[in-house]
């Protein structure tokens, strides 16, 4: 038991009609013990005591543990559950959610309290009013539904708002929509598969200037989301994802901020550029024009012009929003000014451009190192130039070659060939194995790049690659074979990237495949 008891005081009516779908020793107990106005939730598991929970704590009621009588008592006092286990009570923002076992039977019942709270705007009220779309973002439980609720009671006094609610947390679960929206009006979602297509009708239907919606989580959704932007309605809505960098990083709803794709620049470019020539670019116009980090109840970080803060995410630069902060005597104060001037890149970082450090490449076609393969793989050359970034191409003839590579087995043969070749003074490289790795070790040599000779670091950086290609346009990307150690890397690389990863093929060519969340991968 983490919370003490705290003074009873008189609960407020909405608190009330929670209460009274508890079976009376409980609602006693909850009356005892407790300060309804910090609960924040009360939970009821079958077999064990009813708990508690406060912003910083919880509190067993007592000894007395729930039992199905208990539990078909509460559920008989709501309204029906619907295929997201959710219900309500009619007229209050209560939510309570059910757990089923697998005979479809609740076990267990999470009663968590809904407060229409005014005044939790005035961080940011000045821009909602700015008519750009806003979406908000935060951990659970941390306000994003009661500062969506204010943003729609406050624009419905100016403006035609539409609330597409679905899960009925926004309105209450009732057919009159709760007070806490003012004057904005409310389209339930008979389905949360068919919240996307409500959205849309809602924009055809009903002409709103603003439509506001919770938790935008699918590929469906963040679409439906874009077609309403494009039409010039302001929306304002949250989505999965804690801050900024989730969101980007998210490749189901990184086009809520404009996507990320993969650009191949000319010669000229990359050189007047000063980097790579394979860069990574915001694909479309954001959805949304701000992004609100909800930090706390009382503090939030705002990014405004969200395309230039993209842009220069993916150039390296770490983002710096204006950071408010509420103060105790209810003043809001600017705790950070937004920096919008280049920063020092932050290499650590997944969006940041890794692989400048690697680029020998001149920009000019003639200086190029051509390579003749003679009985090497032709696309594993090509792949190994894509890993290292050298300069360097495939030469048709030997004599148009700069260099040739061939196999150890080749030149234990008797070949004319390969001697003819000798006596021109061409460079002949000989690789043990026809791999990727083994070129890549010879194409390090060539190139004096002895300091990526380390296998963990070569590794990391050929997976960073290939999640900025995943996050971008492709599907899927089969990394090099590397040993069990610096697969295990790559793996949590791709973990920690958002991205998914399996190991596929056999030693010793076993590799990393990095591919999307929901993409299914051929092992």
């Amino acid at each position: 038991m983490i919370a003490t008891h705290a003074v009873s005081v008189l609960p407020e009516p909405e608190f009330v009609k929670l209460l009274d779908i508890f079976p009376l020793p409980i609602r006693q107990a909850l009356l005892r013990a407790t300060n309804s106005q910090t609960i924040v939730e009360v939970v009821m598991d079958l077999g064990r005591p009813v708990e508690v929970r406060f912003d910083s704590g919880y509190l067993d009621l007592s000894e007395q543990v729930v039992t199905r009588a208990d539990l078909e008592a509460v559920a008989s006092r709501l309204s029906s559950f619907g295929r997201d286990n959710r219900a309500g009570i009619e007229q209050t923002l209560h939510r309570i959610s059910a757990i089923r076992n697998r005979n479809g039977a609740i076990v267990g019942l999470t009663c968590r309290v809904g407060r229409a709270v005014s005044g939790t705007l005035d961080l940011l009220g000045d821009v909602i009013r700015s008519g750009k779309s806003i979406c908000l973002l935060g951990r659970p439980g941390v306000g994003k539904t009661t500062m969506l609720r204010e943003c729609a009671r406050l624009l419905g006094e100016e403006r035609r708002v539409v609330v597409v609610d679905t899960s009925n947390e926004i309105a209450g679960d009732s057919d009159i929509p709760h007070r806490g929206i003012g004057r904005a009006r409310r389209m339930q979602v008979m389905d949360t598969a068919q919240q996307h297509a409500v959205m849309i009708e809602a924009v055809e239907n009903h002409m709103p200037e603003v439509i506001v919606i919770d938790e935008i989580g699918t590929e469906a959704e963040a679409l439906a989301a874009r077609t309403i932007a494009e039409r010039g309605v302001q929306l304002i809505g949250t989505a999965h994802g804690q801050s900024l960098h989730n969101l980007l990083m998210n490749p189901t709803l990184s086009d809520l901020v404009g996507g990320i794709s993969s650009v191949t620049l000319s010669d000229e470019e990359a050189r007047r550029r000063g980097t790579r020539k394979t860069v990574l670019e915001r694909k479309l116009p954001p959805t949304f024009d701000t992004v609100v980090e909800i930090l706390s109840r009382s503090e939030i970080a705002i990014h405004e012009n969200v395309a230039d803060v993209i842009d220069a995410m993916l150039r390296g630069v770490e983002p710096q929003p204006e950071v408010r902060k509420r103060t105790e005597t209810g003043q809001v104060e600017v705790v950070q000014e937004a920096r919008t001037e280049r920063s020092e890149r932050v290499s650590s970082e997944p969006y940041a451009d890794l692989h400048d450090r690697f680029d020998q490449s001149t920009g000019d076609p003639e200086e190029r190192i051509m390579i003749f393969p003679y009985g090497v793989s032709r696309n594993k050359i090509e792949r190994a130039i894509r890993n290292l970034h050298v300069h360097a191409g495939i030469a048709r003839k030997w004599d148009d070659a700069d260099i040739v590579m061939t196999l150890k087995s080749l030149e234990r043969k008797d070949s004319s060939k390969l001697r003819m070749i000798a006596q021109e003074d061409v460079p002949i490289y000989t690789l043990k194995t026809n791999t990727t790795a083994q070129v890549q070790s010879a194409l390090r040599t060539i190139f004096s790049c002895e300091s990526l000779e380390d296998e963990e670091e070569l590794g990391l950086q050929e997976a960073h690659a290939a999640i900025m290609r995943v996050l971008g346009d492709e599907t899927s990307v089969e990394l090099t074979p590397q040993s069990s150690y610096v697969r295990r890397l790559q793996h949590q690389l791709a973990e920690q990237s958002s991205v998914q990863s399996c190991s596929t093929g056999f030693e010793p060519n076993r590799r990393v495949r990095i591919f999307r969340g929901y993409d299914v991968p051929l092992v």
